[in-house]
């Protein structure tokens, strides 16, 4: 007869304690049948699930496991398991698994709790919590914290559309982030990012910028928080937005150029991205001009956006085809997946506006990066929270990954 027994081991950590407790197990013959292990603030949670084949044999092997862990000051528990509630677990595994993640400034208990009652409550059951983000110092101010918390949870929702209706409601009520995934072989497989430029990668809609110097900034800027949230097509939108630019100075574009800041976390992305082999690409409708210094600045492997037309120093107000709008861009992240011989579940697209919803649905991860309402509730996950790099956590990055 064999027993299977579920050993838990607890105490302060140190090294060797697994080598020590697997030599025990070793000279009794025994199976490993599961095994996990958790290092918090210096204090180990240590599980094992293991097979003893012979029933005589398992007292004295149980007995040498509590004898060595009284020498390593460990604290055990023995929990025997039959063999039906074994089956049972083995037959658990055939389950979808999903990955939730909660992106905060500063993690609460009241995040955790919101979060784990709503997965609770739609049938999903959390298998591993981990930290993703680095250890903050007490003192770190508000607007600079960098949270993360991963919870992977297996199960299927009963009511996936009301899920991530909750997570949202409960996102904007505390403020926070919740990312909800399916966990499958190309959420760490991703090899192509794409970017809207304004107001995704740049702080500012640089054709507002340009308005605004030239004395039209509200007539613009009206035109664009409408295209924006959706209440225009982005086309007639944009031919009505350059025609009111008609006669600029081209000396302005330096100008602008030169004032524009990188949205937070931008140059921390991209070397990141670089760093694992990400190709990347600006797929704009603003401007290529622009856009241009960009890809210098980020090292960007590809730029599509809009030509401003210049004729004797001047910009024409022209909108030069073909325009980049909603479809373009879509079209543009099927061909650059095409290109690089990547499947789209394997690219991830980032924007704010309406213009780029296509996109983000056609990307294995969209993201909809500081958004409008609409476009953060028709987005697959959204990043209101924390700055670009925000988006490493998503695909699992954590922060000490990134010190080699």
């Amino acid at each position: 007869m064999r027993e299977i027994v579920l050993i838990n081991i607890t105490g302060e950590d140190r090294p060797g304690l697994t080598a020590a407790i697997t030599g025990v197990l070793a000279q009794g013959g025994v199976n490993i049948l599961d095994i996990g292990q958790a290092v918090i603030h210096d204090t180990l949670s240590f599980g094992i699930l293991v097979e003893i084949p012979d029933t005589e044999q398992a007292s004295s092997v149980l007995k040498d496991v509590l004898f060595t862990a009284y020498k390593l000051d460990q604290q055990v528990r023995f929990t025997p398991v039959s063999e039906s509630d074994y089956q049972q677990w083995v037959g658990g595994q055939g389950k979808p698994r999903y990955i939730v993640t909660l992106l905060t400034r500063k993690v609460t208990a009241e995040q955790l709790q919101r979060v784990s009652s709503i997965t609770a409550k739609y049938g999903l059951n959390i298998d591993h919590i981990d930290r993703l983000s680095g250890r903050m110092p007490l003192d770190t101010p508000a607007d600079q914290g960098k949270g993360c918390i991963e919870f992977s949870v297996r199960g299927e929702p009963a009511d996936a559309v009301a899920l991530r209706a909750e997570f949202l409601s409960v996102a904007q009520e505390l403020n926070v982030d919740i990312a909800f995934q399916r966990d499958s072989l190309f959420r760490r497989n991703r090899r192509l990012a794409v970017f809207d430029m304004d107001s995704t990668l740049i702080e500012a809609e640089v054709i507002d910028e340009l308005a605004k110097a030239y004395g039209v900034g509200e007539q613009v800027s009206e035109i664009t928080e409408r295209a924006m949230r959706g209440e225009l097509d982005f086309r007639a939108s944009f031919k009505e937005r350059m025609a009111l630019l008609q006669g600029l100075p081209e000396t302005v574009l330096a100008d602008i150029g030169a004032s524009l800041r990188l949205t937070e976390g931008a140059e921390v992305l991209f070397a990141e991205l670089k760093r694992l082999g990400y190709k990347t690409a600006i797929l704009s409708g603003g401007f290529t001009y622009f856009a241009k210094q960009l890809q210098a600045k980020l090292g960007i492997d590809y730029v599509f956006a809009n030509e401003l037309q210049i004729v004797d120093g001047k910009v024409t107000g022209v909108a030069v085809e073909p325009i980049v709008d909603a479809q373009r861009k879509a079209d543009l992240l099927r061909e650059l997946a095409a290109k690089e011989g990547l499947r789209l579940e394997q690219t991830i697209a980032v924007g704010d506006g309406a213009n780029d919803l296509p996109m983000l649905g056609l990307a294995g991860l969209g993201v909809a990066f500081r958004a409008k309402p609409l476009v953060k509730q028709s987005a697959k996950q959204a990043i209101s929270t924390l700055g670009l790099d925000g988006i490493l956590y998503l695909l699992g990055f954590r922060d000490r990954d990134g010190h080699d």
